[in-house]
């Protein structure tokens, strides 16, 4: 019970320095992604794109967002504030052989921790996810109606 309580006062204690402008607990880290998207052997554009820092005891933290351009290229730069080493993700969004469907289709890449950099705002090294054909369905993907 004790745990419970010191965590739920670390983590509104956090928020509440966050919201007035005051610094907040931990170290700057940041972390980049960059690939190519292909949808039937060409290009995808405008696949949404968004790197996370994944919580454990609140929601993740949205770090950047774009989407692909009409060559299929995309790169995202994020960062955050953490006490403990940010865990990146990149979700991803997309339509690909979908378009009369509403909700897009959506999978997540894990970013290796070897591409965090503490105390930077920009990333030392990019990492690269490659040519991704979102024809496949990828392992864990799901349909996303809310993005």
């Amino acid at each position: 019970m004790n745990l419970r309580i010191c965590l739920l006062s670390l983590f509104l204690g956090n928020i509440s320095v966050s919201i007035f402008g005051l610094p907040t607990l931990g170290t700057l880290q940041s972390a980049g992604v960059k690939g190519k998207f292909l949808c039937n052997g060409a290009p995808y554009f405008n696949a949404k794109v968004k790197l996370y820092d994944v919580d454990t005891l609140d929601l993740d933290d949205l770090m950047a967002i774009g989407a692909s351009g009409h060559d299929g290229l995309f790169q995202l730069i994020g960062n955050e504030t953490e006490i403990t080493t940010i865990d990146p993700k990149l979700n991803v969004y997309h339509n690909c052989n979908d378009e009369a469907v509403e909700c897009l289709r959506k999978f997540s890449i894990t970013i290796p921790q070897d591409y965090v950099t503490k105390e930077s705002n920009q990333p030392e090294k990019i990492f690269d996810v490659g040519i991704i054909n979102l024809s496949a369905v990828m392992p864990g993907e799901t349909r996303d109606c809310i993005n």
